[in-house]
């Protein structure tokens, strides 16, 4: 997804104009603001990020304040890859087209949780990652047919334009990428999308109702606008030894910053980031209340010194 994005964008820019601009959001994955930094740096444009709340939700109001004249691009995701905020994506575009403005929409880490509509999200481009949904590492773009037309593409000669899907293809596609591909999507048909989020929804509540004492949640405090995605910290523990605590205890889970840069110094988390726990539609509520157990044990075994602690 990152590559597509510093390709697209690049693209979609070749006539933009010193002092065009862009919005970005502090829910952001680095990978949907960086490639904007680098084309403004290159093409003398402004980028700005839109705010966000104390439970890390979108500020609209500040969005509408940011949007100009110039805006040429508001770019957001779906859902927070950090802290799980659902946004209110046909709202976002909506107010990117009053201004004239791409609705440019990373759907990275909603992908998994739910299903995409792009022509009722209003969404001018999208992008996002079978591997988040169960797929191979391949990355995947929609655009508006008459907005894919309208580009030149960085591209070899000898490579025809047509078809509009082959447009922004460099070469032979990953034939076998594409396989694993269409095997996901098959997968999750199979599936159904009404219990992959009412499942998610159950086991995240339950997440979230039995947070052990001394461990904060980071976002919005229930289920709904969110999906089932969290970012904890304990004031006793570090994220990376909790990390590596639940991970002898047989827990995968995550630490750091997870390429959400702008929303860690947000929250002031920028030194050592946060634990993320993530829940999808295969996880059992056993699992969900033996990882609370062990949450609440690690925080009372083990407690924040300025070297590693000793061998259990």
């Amino acid at each position: 997804m990152t590559s597509l994005n510093f390709a697209l964008s690049r693209t979609a820019a070749r006539e933009w104009q010193a002092g065009d601009e862009i919005v970005c959001t502090k829910l952001d994955h680095d990978g949907n603001i960086s490639p904007w930094l680098e084309l403004a740096h290159d093409k003398d444009l402004t980028v700005h990020l839109c705010e966000i709340d104390e439970e890390c939700r979108l500020d609209l109001d500040h969005l509408r304040s940011l949007l100009s004249e110039r805006t040429r691009v508001v770019a957001f995701p779906w859902a927070s890859n950090a802290v799980g905020t659902v946004l209110p994506v046909a709202e976002v575009a909506a107010l990117a087209h009053e201004a004239g403005a791409l609705a440019w929409v990373d759907a990275v880490h909603y992908g998994p949780h739910g299903p995409i509509d792009v022509a009722a999200a209003g969404a001018d481009v999208l992008i996002c990652s079978p591997y988040k949904f169960y797929g191979p590492h391949l990355g995947l773009a929609f655009g508006r047919r008459g907005l894919l037309e309208s580009w030149r593409p960085y591209k070899v000669r000898p490579a025809g334009l047509e078809p509009v899907g082959h447009r922004f293809e460099t070469g032979t596609m990953a034939h076998e990428l594409l396989a694993g591909f269409v095997a996901a999507v098959e997968y999750l048909e199979q599936i159904g999308w009404d219990f992959v989020t009412a499942h998610e929804h159950e086991l995240g509540q339950r997440f979230i109702d039995a947070l052990p004492d001394g461990w904060a949640l980071h976002g919005v405090p229930t289920m709904d606008g969110r999906v089932p995605t969290f970012a904890i910290t304990h004031e006793s523990l570090a994220p990376a030894e909790a990390a590596a605590r639940l991970g002898e205890r047989g827990f995968a889970v995550w630490h750091g910053n997870y390429y959400a840069v702008e929303i860690m110094k947000r929250l002031g988390l920028e030194a050592e980031g946060a634990l993320r726990i993530g829940i999808v539609h295969y996880n059992t509520a056993d699992e969900v209340d033996r990882l609370l157990g062990a949450l609440a044990e690690i925080a009372q075994r083990f407690v924040r010194r300025g070297e590693p602690p000793a061998a259990m």
